[in-house]
This record gives C-alpha cells, structure tokens and sequence, in this order.
C-alpha cells in the first residue's frame, strides 16, 4: 500500500468528534479522561519524574507520520490490552498531544515518557499533562524515536505506519527485555505476528509481547 492511500485512510479513519495517531488530540477535552508516558531511569515507585518542562528546540527533521491523534476509546482499548499498572513504564512513541502517556498516568499510575520530534506536539502534551495533574508521573522529550533509548520500557505504544513499524522492529526486539508489551493502533510488524488482535470501534489493535528468544527472521 503506498503512502498516499495509507495516509487517505488513516484520516477517514478517524471520527469527526475526534480527529485523531500517536495518541494526540488538538483539544483537551478527553484529554482531561486520560493521556501519555517518559524516560524514568533508576527512580524507585516513589520517586517522581521532574516536573520542569524540557526545553524544546528547532525540529530536526521532518516527521515519520502525519499528525492524527489516537481516539480515546483506542487508547482505553490500548491500555486495557496491555494490562498497564502503576508498576509500568510506559513509552509512547510518536506521542502527539500526550494522550496515551496522561490516560495510563491518571488512570493507573504509570509513569510514562512521550517521545515526539515535533516541538509543538511536545509543548502540548506538556499543557495536556498540566491540565490532568499528572506532570509527576510523566514526561515529553523532543527525539527521534530511531535514536531514542526506550530499553526501559516495560511497555511500548505505537500509532506509526507499517514501513516506520517494520524499520523500528529490530531495534525493539534487540533493546527491550522479554516479557515487555507492545501495543499498535492501526500498523502491524509485518512477519511478526500479533499475540493478540482487537477492533474498537472500526479500529484494528495489534498486541505483542517481546519473546524470550527472538527468531532469525525477525532480527
């Protein structure tokens, strides 16, 4: 499937109320219900993420995906699936508006980190985690999710493309620990098979945990 009819369904996939990849939303309405994650190294359950905001900087590139934020009833859908927890660090890559990371932050005391190469995505979901109150549990970062370090992850969400999927396979299969959930809204991973496969409103979710020993072909 070529980019621009991916592109075409990705928007006409997406309801007029929400308008919405990557668990993002122009509005803070829903995002008020829930939103998304941050890198959290070495801090204990107690401990809390720093609550400045990071300074953002000129975009170094353009983006791997256009910007649709992922409706809330995918994100609760994604969660749910994932069986995230307080105990979960949760990585949103490609994060939006911040919605994945501030609804697992709100609804189950995950800490998260949103990765997103746009600096204005990454102010909003800043203002997005302000408005829920979650800026103790979470966090935004202005990367490239090619070159981010997400081997903490104990859970991964994504709402890319199929190609962004395929080329982020072998680094997600070499740096994460087995055991570690990976949840896509609309994209699979091509030869590697979901564990678990759901529709939510007209909307495929794919669901995988990292296995223990990943075969040649995945690599």
């Amino acid at each position: 499937m070529n980019f621009k009819k991916i592109l075409f369904l990705m928007v006409t996939g997406v309801s007029i109320t929400s308008l919405g990849i990557a668990g993002c939303t122009p509005q803070g309405t829903d995002l008020e219900a829930g939103t998304q994650p941050s890198t959290l190294t070495g801090q204990t359950e107690t401990e809390a993420p720093a609550t400045t905001t990071p300074t953002t900087q000129p975009q170094e590139r353009a983006g791997d995906v256009p910007y649709v934020p992922t409706p809330q009833p995918v994100v609760d859908a994604m969660l749910k699936v994932a069986k995230v927890g307080k105990n979960d660090v949760l990585y949103d890559l490609g994060s939006g508006d911040g919605r994945i990371v501030v609804t697992a932050a709100q609804r189950y005391g995950t800490r998260g980190v949103g990765v997103d190469i746009n600096p204005q995505r990454i102010q909003e979901a800043n203002d997005n985690a302000k408005k829920a109150g979650v800026t103790d549990r979470v966090k935004f970062v202005q990367q490239d999710l090619f070159t981010t370090d997400f081997s903490e992850a104990t859970v991964l969400t994504l709402y890319l493309l199929p190609e962004v999927n395929a080329k982020l396979r072998p680094k997600i299969l070499s740096e994460l620990k087995p055991g570690t959930r990976i949840v896509s809204h609309a994209f699979d991973m091509g030869d590697w098979k979901p564990d678990q496969t759901l529709t939510v409103d007209g909307k495929t979710i794919y669901y995988w945990v990292v296995p223990k020993d990943v075969p040649e072909n995945l690599r």
